[in-house]
């Protein structure tokens, strides 16, 4: 028996495979959108894909369920509460998948979503492992405010959080304290606001080093667990509901989506998401282009500052990058929303250099825009007098904006400011001028 653990490391986000006993058959858990790693694996074990296990329907991530079943025959497996549209079978407390000497035990385990469930694996009849989703994380538990408005299962975050308490306490911490731990995400996802580095951890030392698993009263772990939680992006009930239904093969989906190579005074009529570095994008650009850089969480970020179905451009310098971001796109399930995909080295459009020098001497000649989390600049304001709006907001909060200074945009290390200010750019009038502190605001 093996157990094989997946990393997409722009969502933080783990998934599994188990092998068999005998290597013939593989299951998998929360599978991601690429299913190309999933099957190189199976082949290289001469194996086939026979079980696919969902442990909810994901918000961050599009899951290949459906197109791992369509091409492998896999039997899909999830709790009746989802509610899934695709082919299923229900997977629910008392409910067992057996693959030779592997058992496969559901835990219904409420509290992120209504209709989490936690895998326990039985090994030669012996509880061996347990993959807990986003219901417990190493260090944190799975935040609860995510399904007020998503899923055909809807609930109240103080409910989800009041069901995450017993869920981690009569559900999971009754497990032997030597049983493995093997959550859905890692450090840096937004399902978690607490999340420890590691990628995988045991029942007993969760039991010790987990403030959720500590001591408590049940109105006490609410009032801690739904505080600063982190913000939620647009995307996130979008992806629960396409989960749900099971997403197209990702090869076919992004087939379709047409690719040019556009001149530099090319006048887009959709919103361009400019994938390149910051420093090319500010020498050159198109009108009307966000800065969304590919080497970051531009997954993260594309769902966060535009909603679903809102039309827009992908836009990278070379053919190899603009392949990657298109990937990476149905990741989260946008690319239905690509209009063409663009490769662009340059464009007519520069941004005003950040003159770092005159910045120190002159500041109250700006209006400082931050764009870090309320969280951030809670533990650690930069400038006194900046107005902080975080980035996912600022499209909506543009009035909030004087006009009357040149503006001057920063975050923690650069990426958010680079998109901020190229959003800025594009909303804003012609004649004002917007500036990114980028990784300069290290020296401030």
């Amino acid at each position: 028996m093996k157990i094989k653990q997946f990393e997409d490391k722009a969502l933080s986000q783990y998934s599994y495979a188990i092998l068999s006993e005998d290597e013939s058959a593989l299951i998998l858990i929360d599978p991601a959108r690429d299913i190309r790693p999933y099957m190189e694996y199976a082949t290289a074990n001469n194996a086939r894909i026979t079980t696919v296990i969902e442990t909810h329907p994901h918000a961050d991530f599009i899951s290949s369920h459906l197109e791992l079943h369509e091409l492998s025959g896999a039997v899909i497996h999830c709790s009746a509460q989802t509610g899934a549209v695709y082919a299923h079978q229900p997977f629910d407390d008392g409910q067992t998948i057996t693959s030779g000497a592997l058992s496969f035990k559901a835990i219904n385990t409420p509290g992120h979503s209504p209709d989490s469930i936690s895998v326990l694996l039985i090994y030669n009849g012996e509880d061996h492992a347990v993959f807990t989703g986003d219901t417990l994380f190493i260090g944190d538990c799975g935040r609860p405010d995510l399904r007020e408005n998503a899923g055909s299962q809807k609930a109240l975050r103080i409910e989800l959080a009041r069901q995450m308490y017993y869920s981690l306490r009569d559900k999971l911490m009754v497990l032997a304290d030597d049983v493995i731990l093997y959550p859905g995400h890692g450090a840096g996802t937004l399902c978690g606001k607490d999340i420890r580095e590691a990628s995988q951890s045991t029942i007993g030392e969760e039991k010790n080093n987990n403030w959720s698993l500590q001591e408590m009263e049940p109105d006490q772990f609410v009032s801690i667990l739904l505080e600063d939680q982190p913000f939620i992006p647009q995307y996130f009930p979008y992806d629960v509901e396409v989960n749900r239904q099971g997403a197209p093969a990702m090869k076919t989906a992004l087939s379709g989506i047409r690719i040019t190579k556009p001149a530099a005074n090319f006048i887009p009529d959709e919103i361009v998401i400019d994938t390149r570095p910051a420093a090319d994008f500010k020498a050159g650009h198109l009108s009307g282009s966000f800065n969304l850089m590919l080497d970051g969480k531009l997954e993260t970020w594309l769902g966060s500052i535009l909603p679903p179905h809102e039309p827009f451009y992908l836009l990278t310098a070379d053919t190899i990058s603009l392949q990657q971001a298109m990937e990476r796109t149905a990741r989260i399930g946008y690319e239905p929303f690509i209009k063409a995909g663009l490769i662009l080295r340059t464009g007519s459009e520069k941004q005003t250099p950040f003159d770092a020098d005159y910045f120190a001497q002159h500041r109250d000649e700006y209006t400082i825009i931050d764009v870090r989390n309320a969280a951030e600049v809670k533990m650690k304001q930069l400038f006194p007098h900046a107005i902080n709006i975080p980035l996912p907001e600022l499209r909506l909060r543009l009035k909030e904006i004087p006009l009357d200074k040149p503006i001057a945009v920063h975050c923690a290390g650069g990426y958010r400011s680079a998109a901020a200010s190229s959003i800025l750019e594009a909303a804003l009038p012609d004649n004002m001028e917007i500036t990114d502190i980028g990784e300069h605001i290290k020296s401030f």
